[in-house]
């Protein structure tokens, strides 16, 4: 397969992210692959889409390997390609980190090459509906807490005098990054906290969730389904630490084996046909008691903390499902649409 990765920045840090393990996997395969920032696609006045993307010489490749080597500019090879020459590309950029003009970047250029008969995961058009957090508000109201999405302090005010405890946090964000939980009987700064919160647009206040004292689980599903290889699922647990609200690994939560439920599955399943008709190819749904907080459609993470507990390289499973997308395109000349091959 020729495939090619768009991210946010080349010279990332992070050795063990679920995307260069995916990468280096593939390289050790064999399969030809190529990395690019949204900052560096192209359309051509040709009518094609290229990149100026980088990869690095055949051989076997740890994630970490893979980044000492992606970042060596003697070793490295940096050069234009056109994207549509692709089998695959992977939208591996995640919009709430990035600026204005770099955030839908992968979406629009994933729409060109898509045209040409390459597939793009997770889908451009899916991805686009998936801009902020307001994605999960599309999904049955039995799977999500309730929520309230302004920028009126008195509407927040009053959301707040009705539930008793909520969280708030910005619609647009990551990471744990701005997040608040506020008590209506105790002493706060409403106003100060709304100020910080809505900064950079609106503020979505939830119902807290009790379950959330004990952290939150995080489940992969591939193709519309919990993601299962060699018998394991990829899962795995974030616990808070102290009086911190966050799970969030960089934010000091503590990595547990997953304890996999039915009402986890039965959550997936009720998400399923959204993320079907939507194309989404690879998800990750953070879970807290019987509600989804969050489902992770652009860059999810994690499959190292999950390949930790359950003793199997999940990267493996993703690589034979898109050499089977592949294979099903190239039989039909490249005419299938890319949302129904997305989860096929």
């Amino acid at each position: 397969m020729k495939l090619g990765f768009v991210v946010n920045i080349m010279e990332s840090d992070v050795t063990g992210a679920t995307t260069y393990r995916m990468v280096a996997d593939a390289i050790n395969a064999g399969h030809e692959v190529w990395v690019m920032s949204t900052g560096n696609l192209a359309y051509n006045p040709d009518g094609t889409t290229g990149a100026f993307a980088r990869t690095v010489p055949p051989g076997r490749y740890t994630s970490e390997r893979f980044l000492e080597v992606f970042k060596n500019k003697k070793q490295a090879i940096n050069q234009w390609i056109t994207l549509d020459d692709l089998d695959v590309i992977m939208l591996r950029n995640n919009p709430s980190v990035q600026h204005s003009w770099a955030q839908s970047a992968g979406v629009h250029f994933g729409r060109l090459a898509m045209r040409n008969g390459v597939i793009v995961l997770n889908d451009p058009n899916g991805l686009s509906k998936a801009a902020n957090k307001l994605y999960l508000q599309t999904f049955p109201e039995s799977v999500r807490p309730r929520t309230l999405v302004s920028r009126s302090l008195s509407r927040i005010e009053k959301f707040l005098n009705d539930e008793g405890v909520i969280i708030m946090k910005p619609l647009q964000g990551s990471g744990g990054v701005g997040v608040f939980i506020v008590r209506d009987n105790e002493e706060h700064n409403l106003e100060d906290i709304f100020a910080s919160v809505s900064r950079d647009g609106y503020v979505i206040a939830q119902e807290y969730l009790p379950a959330a004292a004990e952290g939150d689980t995080r489940l992969f599903l591939m193709n519309g389904v919990p993601l299962k290889h060699k018998g394991k699922y990829a899962a795995f647990r974030r616990v808070r630490t102290g009086d911190d609200i966050r799970s969030n690994i960089h934010a000091g939560g503590r990595l547990r084996r997953a304890e996999l439920t039915d009402t986890m599955f039965q959550l997936a399943e009720t998400v399923r046909p959204r993320l079907v008709e939507d194309g989404m190819f690879l998800v990750g749904l953070d879970i807290v008691g019987d509600k989804l907080m969050e489902i992770n459609v652009f860059s999810p993470g994690g499959f190292g903390s999950a390949q930790k507990f359950e003793k199997v390289n999940f990267t493996h499973a993703v690589l034979e499902s898109l050499e089977k997308k592949v294979q099903y395109m190239k039989f039909y000349g490249r005419n299938l649409s890319n949302v129904n091959l997305a989860t096929l």
